[in-house]
């Protein structure tokens, strides 16, 4: 049976062996030893540990994140441990200094409005969670593709450093990365179509 995790937001996925071998290779090359064959070997061992526990099929995030640590720190990979942790921390508290302000920004005028709105007018903190629900809501995006699309959004908004964005700026990176998707998954799916017959008798001297 396929694993599933549940994230820190309640919302349920499945298991990714991928994204654990990436998670991994992200952590051993914040210390200079990034080796993809390394962390597919490790991926396998924490992949393999988590569908063999007892009877269970959910996993929760946290439970994936700290076999992945056990696995580095139990393999002489300390550093690259202790690297995956303060990144880990480090984002959760850039996310906690961010926040959105329902403000649609237009035009020079609507940016001095909005550099002068005071604390309490309309802001919130930032949730990655409600830009997936929307676009499952009301796009009608299944919930990987919209965690996908709000994963690139949040890396946006987290690499500009501010901690005031408004919600146009939002809706606007969320066009554009989800345009980008979609176009993606467009092109792969067209890729993976079977050959047209036409073709198919060209490569095989005509029909039979």
């Amino acid at each position: 049976m396929q694993l599933k995790v549940v994230k820190a937001d309640g919302a349920v996925e499945q298991y990714l062996h991928t994204k654990v071998m990436g998670t991994i290779n992200n952590a051993l090359g914040g210390v200079g030893q990034a080796d993809i064959y390394i962390a597919e070997e490790f991926a396998e061992v924490v992949t393999y540990y988590l569908y063999h526990r007892q009877d269970r099929h959910n996993v929760t995030s946290r439970e994936v994140f700290s076999v992945i640590k056990a696995v580095l720190a139990a393999t002489g990979h300390e550093e690259a441990a202790i690297a995956l942790s303060e990144h880990h921390f480090e984002r959760k508290l850039n996310r906690s200094r961010v926040e959105v302000v329902g403000f649609d920004i237009q035009e020079l005028a609507d940016a001095e409005l909005f550099c002068n709105v005071q604390e309490t007018d309309g802001r919130s903190r930032w949730d990655k969670a409600r830009i997936v629900n929307d676009l499952i809501v009301e796009d009608g995006l299944i919930r990987q593709t919209a965690r996908m699309i709000a994963s690139m959004v949040e890396e946006k908004i987290l690499n500009m450093g501010i901690t005031c964005v408004p919600v146009s700026l939002i809706k606007q990176l969320v066009l554009n990365d989800a345009a980008a998707v979609l176009r993606a998954q467009s092109a792969l799916s067209g890729n993976l179509q079977p050959a047209p017959a036409s073709a198919d008798a060209s490569r095989g001297g005509g029909k039979a």
